[in-house]
This record gives C-alpha cells, sequence and structure tokens, in this order.
C-alpha cells in the first residue's frame, strides 16, 4: 500500500492535487542542528537485518550507522543545545520581532538591543536569516519532543490518533508566524541551506512516527517517512493559503491525506 502511495505523489505534481492521494518521512542524522553548510549524511539501513553469525570482528564488517529514531531518547541531542548563551538569547528575542521585520537581519539586530547585547553579534552567525529559522525548527521540535515526553496528549491514541495529533500540534506552532512563512520556505530551499532543512525535517518526521510506535527496519522504514514527509509538507503549503476558522480546513485537509497510513 505504500509503495502505491509513493508513486502516486511522484505522480501528482504537488499541490492541492494531493487533497486525494497524499504520503511522505525522511532519513535522518543522529546530529540534532547545524549551521554548516556541509552534506548531511543518509545512515545506510539494510533491507534484510543480516543474521549475527555474518557480523565479525573484521575490520572489513559492516557498521549501520544508528538513525535518529534508534537511539534511546535520552541520549540523543537536545535540538535547541546548539546555540548557547548570547547567542541563544539574541535568536529567541529575535523571533519576536519576525512578524514586523521579516526572518531578516534586521529581526537579528532587533533581537539582540532587546536583550542588551550588541547587534555586532549578528556577525557571528555565518548565515543570518537561515540561522533564524534554523532555530525556530529547532526549537519547534523540542517542545514537541517535550510533549511527548510528558505521554498525556497520547494516552490511548492509536497509531493514525497520535500521528495526527502531534502533526497538528507542530503546524499550529507556525501559526502566530503564518503570514511570513512563506519567506522562511524560500530561505529553507536556498541551495546553502536545504541540507540542514532536509535534516530538519527528517528529524521531525522520525520522532512523530518514533512516537506512534513504529519500529519497522526495512524498507518500509523509507516508504512510511517519505510518505508521511510528503503529507506533512504539502499540508503546510496549504496552510499558507487556509482562511478558515483556527485553519479547520488545514486539520480536514491532513485528516483526508492522511487516510493512506
Amino acid at each position: 500500500m505504500y509503495r502505491t502511495v509513493v508513486n502516486r505523489i511522484l505522480l501528482s505534481g504537488g499541490g492541492r492535487r494531493l487533497l486525494r492521494q497524499p504520503d511522505l518521512r525522511t532519513v535522518i542524522s543522529s546530529s540534532r542542528f547545524s549551521t554548516t553548510t556541509e552534506t548531511q549524511t543518509i545512515p545506510n539501513r539494510p533491507l534484510n537485518p543480516p543474521d549475527s553469525s555474518s557480523l565479525s570482528s573484521s575490520s572489513t564488517s559492516f557498521q549501520t550507522p544508528p538513525a535518529a529514531g534508534d537511539v534511546p531518547r535520552h541520549e540523543r541531542k537536545n535540538p535547541r543545545a546548539e546555540y548557547e548563551g548570547e547567542q541563544a538569547r539574541v535568536l529567541q528575542a529575535s523571533l519576536r520581532h519576525v512578524l514586523r521585520l521579516g526572518w531578516s537581519e534586521k529581526a537579528m539586530i532587533a533581537g539582540a538591543k532587546e536583550v542588551g547585547i550588541s547587534p555586532s553579534i549578528v556577525g557571528s552567525f555565518p548565515r543570518k536569516e537561515a540561522a533564524l529559522v534554523e532555530f525556530f525548527m529547532d526549537d519547534c521540535l523540542q517542545r514537541l519532543i517535550d510533549r511527548i515526553d510528558s505521554g498525556e496528549e497520547l494516552q490511548n491514541s492509536t497509531p493514525s490518533q497520535c500521528i495526527y495529533k502531534l502533526v497538528r500540534i507542530r503546524l499550529e506552532m507556525q501559526a502566530p508566524y503564518i503570514s511570513k512563512w512563506p519567506q522562511a520556505l524560500s530561505i529553507q530551499a536556498h541551495p546553502l541551506n536545504v541540507s540542514t532543512s532536509f535534516k530538519q525535517r527528517a528529524m521531525l518526521v522520525d520522532e512523530i512516527w518514533h512516537a506512534a510506535g513504529d519500529e519497522t527496519s526495512d524498507l518500509d522504514w523509507y516508504v512510511k517517512r517519505t510518505v508521511l514527509g510528503g503529507i506533512y509538507s504539502t499540508t503546510e503549503i496549504y496552510m499558507l493559503t487556509d482562511s478558515s476558522p483556527e485553519f479547520r480546513d488545514t486539520w480536514l485537509f491532513w485528516i483526508i491525506g492522511e487516510r493512506c497510513f
């Protein structure tokens, strides 16, 4: 079923056509956040787990790097930990200026002034506005993880209900910035930023599947994440033009697409 869904996504051309046939989730690296422009390494996962007898201590033996979904949650790096001290304070304060100044260096300068730090600190961020968007993405991910770990909202939920709840919680975090979110998407799509953007979205999708109880380790591991990520991204774009009260049409759009799970 998942393979059919993926084919539908690839052939649909995106857009609102996915209202009838959606899906996506991606592979992730174990590191949480990066402001570098290095290419991200996608972990190799064997389609058929090797027999334990075939694994030897030989130097030629293949070692599969763990995906983020395989790493115990308490051992994972806090997404918000990349920036600490003054830089984190500036970025956090800058978010309060995004609605007025956009995802921009001007917003970062305003944030620095707000917390009493010299605006020259903005020069320490290699990609300026991209750092601001990526900080927001990681902050949202950590807030989502905190809610997952609390367990209260997911009690007695089926996997489908769990995914719906977490996707809605996550997208609602963007609602206050919806008028400026097209700019954020444009920044994420820049060639210098796309690898980090890909990794962040992959981590988000993996956390959602992890919370829903997914333990697959074969081809379906890739397919499920691709499918969920596709629906998530399409719903995110649909949300940009949704003028219904409290984004009711967006959640209906998701429910229709989610039937493919």
